[in-house]
């Protein structure tokens, strides 16, 4: 097959200072031969001219910081939709809402999902890969004649399309809109009250948006994207910040906005909650911070299967070596016989007002444990305090075990560079932690300049590579695309089997925690105000008592053996809950 050639320069990775002054200039054949392929900018970093490139791919093999990415792109591609600047990222195919439908889009991190949503949300016109043209509406138009999208964007740009758009970040919300969740609902619509009732705010009308907590600003967003009056409403990762029970109240309540005459456009990256409201999926591919590609529309189950073997059989596209798989039934539990790691009796704790309970117990040696519960229901002082941090008002836990503690809230202040924090685990366990994770790229940027999914994965691999007795990771899955959450679930779970080691997960994707997890605590209760920890369990007993407590069941998809979501009501759902039987059917 013929391609087009790529050149792709991170302009933040160049450091001509750094790499022997423009390495990629000296060693540049063309260049050698007199002509400026590769040549400096205005900004001291480095630009290709792509019709000289003759593909060699000396410069970005050389570069010693991964700035460069000579890419061989199906001739098929020729046309991107939009691109960011010269030698930027490009941005292949658009997705496609459908009327009365919810449409999904599942993808890594950087491979241009919400720039996607932001073209088809109206807040970017697109370029048409012409970085030195100002194109308007009907050249997009034009651009996708005889399509869905010619369609659609004539429809759009006519205003005959209305749009409601919720943003993926929404911590600068509060930065614009200084007042009360009332007076920022009112503003949207005087019929608010529908709303309240249904995202549960009646106890936030009267604070201020800069008194929420990141969960309470989050439904708040979400309700007002609900409220406004739209015919496609785009929702860019809705449950960040939210705990389980929160995620799969929202997607019952999201469907409920649907009908023949509207539509949503979806980025999630908890597949459960993306499988449970999309009646469609796109998947997007190529390479992060280089080219992202839309691929052809899927049936929701057809889709999210396809993601998980990383293969698109229409389009015969690879887009990982290896697909991802999940077992059919939950590893059987026989902690009675195994020796413990650490027991401990009854103990209480007080803080601010929280009680936590937690009966007798123990932890078994060389176990992964997940931990599920709702927000504020004790799951971190839990943690707390077996790493030390935190004593009990009433009991006590007493062990000499070495502790390795990943907290829920990460800093990043520091100007050490990442190389440097993370010496140790360079040393030792570059194969099983470095390379996996995808840290070789970040290993000369500073901890303060890392963003929250880089932050993430950096303070993961500082956690597993201590040596210590018991791992303890608090919402490890925070920030990450759904592919790294499936990477760092399987690089935990072989490094503890590896050392024979104990770790324990906290984590709001059930998704990420059935794949990692053997034994399950559950934390029940009522969220600031008292907790109860039940366990040790099963997997399979463990879920069913949490699953119960939400009213929803759980299937087993035949093909990849993936946890899905029954609808409720549905007569998968009925069977399960007259049989006892919410998980692993």
């Amino acid at each position: 097959m013929q391609s087009n050639r790529i050149a792709v320069v991170e302009k933040e990775k160049c450091n001509p200072v750094f790499c022997g002054d423009y390495l990629c200039i000296k060693l540049c054949p063309i260049n050698r031969q007199g002509e400026e392929c590769i040549h400096k900018t205005e900004d001291g970093k480095v630009a290709i001219e792509e019709v000289l490139c003759t593909g060699c791919k000396i410069c970005s093999n050389r570069c010693p910081f991964g700035a460069i990415h000579i890419i061989n792109l199906p001739s098929e591609l020729e046309n991107p939709v939009h691109q960011f600047g010269k030698n930027g990222f490009r941005l292949y195919q658009l997705p496609v809402p459908k009327q009365g439908s919810i449409v999904g889009i599942i993808g890594v991190n950087g491979i241009g999902k919400s720039t996607a949503i932001k073209i088809l949300g109206k807040v970017i016109v697109p370029n048409l890969g012409n970085i030195d043209v100002q194109h308007n509406e009907q050249d997009v138009i034009s651009f996708f004649k005889g399509t869905e999208l010619q369609t659609y964007f004539t429809k759009l740009y006519s205003d005959q399309i209305s749009i409601s758009y919720k943003p993926q970040h929404i911590e600068s919300i509060p930065k614009v809109f200084d007042g009360t969740v009332l007076e920022f609902l009112l503003k949207i619509s005087e019929h608010y009250e529908k709303i309240v009732s249904i995202f549960e705010l009646d106890a936030l009308l009267e604070r201020k948006l800069s008194q929420l907590s990141g969960g309470e600003l989050q439904r708040v967003v979400i309700a007002g994207a609900m409220l406004k009056e739209a015919n496609l409403r785009v929702i860019d990762e809705p449950t960040s910040y939210l705990d389980i029970k929160q995620r799969l109240k929202l997607a019952s309540s999201l469907k409920q906005f649907i009908n023949e005459n509207n539509s949503m456009i979806l980025v999630e990256h908890d597949l459960i909650v993306l499988d449970y409201l999309s009646d469609f999926v796109h998947i997007m591919y190529g390479k992060p911070r280089s080219f992202g590609v839309v691929s052809q529309i899927k049936s929701t189950k057809e889709g999210i299967n396809a993601f998980l073997r990383g293969f698109l059989k229409e389009e015969n596209v690879r887009f990982r070596k290896e697909s991802i798989e999940f077992t059919k039934h939950a590893p059987e539990s026989k902690q009675d016989n195994e020796e413990s790691l650490i027991e401990w009796d009854d103990f209480e704790v007080n803080l601010k007002g929280f009680d936590l309970k937690v009966n007798a117990g123990k932890l078994p040696k060389g176990k992964v444990i997940g931990v599920l519960g709702e927000n504020g229901i004790g799951k971190t002082t839990f943690i707390r305090i077996l790493a030390g941090e935190i004593k009990p008002t009433k009991g006590e836990v007493s062990s000499q075990l070495k502790v390795s503690y990943k907290p829920q809230y990460l800093v990043h202040t520091s100007d050490e560079l990442v190389s440097q924090y993370l010496s140790d685990a360079i040393a030792k366990y570059n194969l099983q932690l470095i390379r996996p994770l995808a840290i070789d790229e970040l290993l000369n940027k500073k901890i303060s300049e890392l963003s929250g999914g880089e932050l993430q994965r950096v303070y993961i691999a500082k956690c597993l590579s201590q040596d210590a007795d018991l791992y303890l990771l608090d919402e490890p899955s925070a920030y990450l695309d759904v592919e790294q959450r499936l990477t760092v679930s399987k690089v935990l779970r072989s490094f503890m089997e590896e050392k024979g080691r104990t770790a324990i997960v906290v984590d709001h994707d059930l998704l990420f925690i059935d794949y990692l997890s053997e034994m399950l605590f559950v934390f029940t209760g009522e969220p600031s105000k008292k907790g109860l920890l039940k366990g040790l369990f099963s997997m399979e007993d463990g879920m069913n008592v949490f699953l119960k407590d939400l009213g929803i069941t759980f299937r087993r998809d035949h093909e990849t053996k993936r946890p899905r979501a029954n609808k409720i009501g549905s007569q998968q759902d009925k069977m399960q809950k007259a049989e006892g039987k919410y998980y692993y059917i």
